[in-house]
């Protein structure tokens, strides 16, 4: 990182790492959402990330060794990035954002329900999820059988969804009996 740091606070160190408006998403969208390729994030952003704005958080997210970058043999012109262990160790912190969030701000149900999940499941799930993404990003052999904590999130998702999505139809077809 060459840009000039305002203090040696932790706190402030972390901001300047993850603190802009679109770090932290990106990395929750190879973290939870396994999107590793540029446009899987581009086009999957649930919050509408603008592609300059993506190559410019790629980048600056490799370059402080949260991603690495590895040229994709399918393809010659995708990249495939992939978590770090320093990106793997924020789970807890971003498992406790997801905490607070469900606490204190508007959220839906189908997109607080990994956060649920993993305040639930506290530091023992953090640490199966964490040991997960190593398996997935780093290549570190998996010492557990069963679905990932990634697949049981994924699912519990697509169940949050499919309710969200069929209450409203319920709704319209009880005003209309």
């Amino acid at each position: 990182m060459t840009d000039s740091i305002r203090s040696g606070c932790p706190i402030n160190l972390t901001l300047e790492a993850l603190g802009d408006r679109w770090s932290l998403l990106v990395i929750r969208d190879v973290m939870f959402g396994n999107r590793r390729h540029f446009r899987e994030l581009l086009s999957r952003s649930e919050e509408g990330i603008a592609s300059n704005i993506l190559a410019a958080r790629l980048k600056r997210l490799t370059e402080q060794g949260l991603l690495s970058r590895a040229d994709d043999p399918t393809h010659k012109q995708k990249a495939i990035y992939s978590l770090t262990e320093k990106a793997i160790q924020l789970v807890p912190l971003i498992a406790q954002m997801g905490a607070w969030g469900r606490r204190y701000m508007p959220v839906t149900q189908e997109l607080s329900i990994r956060a649920e999940l993993l305040e639930e499941g506290g530091q023992p799930l953090w640490d199966e999820f964490m040991e997960d993404l190593r398996e997935l990003h780093l290549g570190k052999p998996r010492t557990r059988k069963g679905p990932t904590v990634g697949e049981r999130l994924h699912a519990a998702f697509l169940e949050a969804k499919g309710r969200q999505d069929a209450e409203p139809a319920a709704r319209a077809k009880g005003k209309s009996a």
